[in-house]
């Protein structure tokens, strides 16, 4: 593991995290240093960013969905061969699971993995009184290392320089540097075209610009100086060990409509002895010939629902293998997929696969947000009613059944348990999102369920 981590953390949510962090990344890189990236929290959009800018995968860090010596365990594994690494912080620095504690927040992170702090602030309207904000981060909890600070929406270099004054006499922490009001930085789309416009590298100029503008205001070496830390001591698993190889293949739905995909969820199904082969429903490949499993994760079909409606071969391979008794898992955007139609917020209706019976409508506000602990149904072949994996929940839409049908499994978050999903035979499919990590057991009864399926 690298010595030097970072972690860029935030007062609030939208106070810059996100621009900052890339930002450091990217002028990090063109100082030729190898930089590997980190979310808090079970977000996937932020990481799609960092492994642009890196072209290393970045790792969701969760304190809540895992162990604290599997966090340690999995920063190790993701940071070997890197300079320094950087941690993007979720919403403000203490904002967790509960208003209580500090569990599953940003700051627990930081105290687990032995990571330096910079705080972004935002100083819009303020002069002294951003400084009481920083002593305020500082004192709530002694366990956090906060090393640092930046001023994001300053008005002018003479406001930087009174809020840095401020900051660094009351605090005793140094300021690095500054973003301007108006510096004209906006992220492109978080959403449609994103995965296509990186993938194409048509953020590259972006990424570019964006490294630029923040080591002009930046102190890009002082920050990697203050980044050095020591190595954090983690007793080695066998999570990721390999297995015997199971003879088995599990297709996995991947492009612009289906990319919420954890990396280690793939790795686990990998160590566990599956091999996996990627399509694109989107760009109507089919399910690929001789696979014994299906996963089709989250992402945008609501984006792309006019295409996907017309790839009927796709459809078509898709319910052949589901109506076999393939071991099916689609989660979030999958289960959308799976059922009958999606209507979007223009009232627009679009046909899907049909495999589960009922329909599926967007609307402007979220439906759900939350962390979800998730116990399985009788005859779940991924997780049965005894066990318990963790996950999350994220989405704008509202699934209505057209009949009676039996949930895939229950969920409790912040407003108790609930009814989940959908299961028929060899398909489970809802909203939540596994993170396999939290119970690797479900990898191998998946694995286990596609041997039974190869055999018979």
């Amino acid at each position: 593991m690298s010595s030097r981590r970072l972690v860029i953390a935030g007062t609030g949510s939208g106070v810059g995290k996100t621009t900052f962090t890339i930002g450091i990344m990217a002028a990090l890189q063109k100082k030729g240093f190898q930089v590997q990236g980190f979310k808090c929290g079970p977000d996937y959009i932020d990481p799609s960013y960092h492994t642009a800018v890196t072209g290393r995968i970045s790792r969701n860090l969760d304190s809540w969905m895992f162990e604290h010596e599997t966090v340690k365990e999995l920063m190790a594994r993701a940071s070997e061969g890197a300079d320094i690494s950087i941690i993007e912080g979720v919403m403000g620095f203490y904002d967790g699971k509960s208003p209580l504690n500090d569990a599953g927040s940003t700051a627990e992170i930081s105290v687990i993995t032995d990571s330096p702090v910079l705080l972004i602030v935002n100083c819009a309207s303020m002069a002294r009184s951003v400084a009481a904000i920083v002593k305020g981060f500082q004192t709530l909890s002694s366990k956090p290392n906060i090393i640092g600070v930046i001023a994001n929406q300053v008005g002018s270099i003479n406001h930087y320089k009174i809020v840095q004054a401020a900051i660094e006499q009351e605090c005793g922490i140094p300021v690095l540097g500054y973003l301007k009001r108006e510096n004209g930085i906006d992220i492109p789309s978080r959403q449609l075209g994103l995965i296509p416009a990186i993938e194409r590298g048509e953020l590259n100029t972006f990424f570019d610009q964006l490294a630029s503008l923040i080591s002009e205001t930046v102190d890009i070496d002082k920050l990697y100086d203050l980044a050095k830390t020591s190595d954090i001591p983690y007793i080695s698993s066998e999570l990721f060990d390999q297995r015997p190889d199971r003879g088995v293949t599990i297709a996995v739905a991947k492009d612009a409509a289906f990319n919420f995909y954890y990396e280690e969820n793939l790795e686990l199904l990998r160590a566990h002895g599956a091999s996996l082969v990627f399509f694109s429903p989107l760009n109507g490949e089919t399910v690929p010939e001789n696979v014994d499993g299906l996963y089709i994760g989250g992402g945008f079909p609501e984006e792309f629902a006019a295409q996907l409606s017309t790839k009927e071969a796709v459809k078509n391979s898709i319910r052949h293998a589901v109506q076999s008794g393939m071991p099916t898992l689609a989660e979030c955007g999958g289960f959308m997929y799976l059922t009958e139609s999606i209507t979007n917020t223009a009232g627009e209706t679009y046909s899907m696969a049909g495999l589960i019976p009922g329909t599926v409508q967007m609307q402007q506000k979220l439906a759900a947000l939350g962390y979800r602990e998730i116990f399985g149904t009788p005859n779940n072949f991924l997780i049965g009613d005894n066990q318990l994996a963790k996950g999350h929940e994220f989405h704008y839409s509202t699934f209505t059944a057209s009949e009676e049908i039996q949930p895939a499994y229950e969920t409790i978050g912040r407003f108790g348990k609930k009814a989940e999903g959908y299961l028929k035979g060899n398909l489970v499919a809802g909203y939540t999102h596994f993170h396999f990590v939290s119970n690797p057991a479900v990898v191998e009864q998946w694995i286990n369920a596609c041997v039974g399926f190869q055999q018979k």
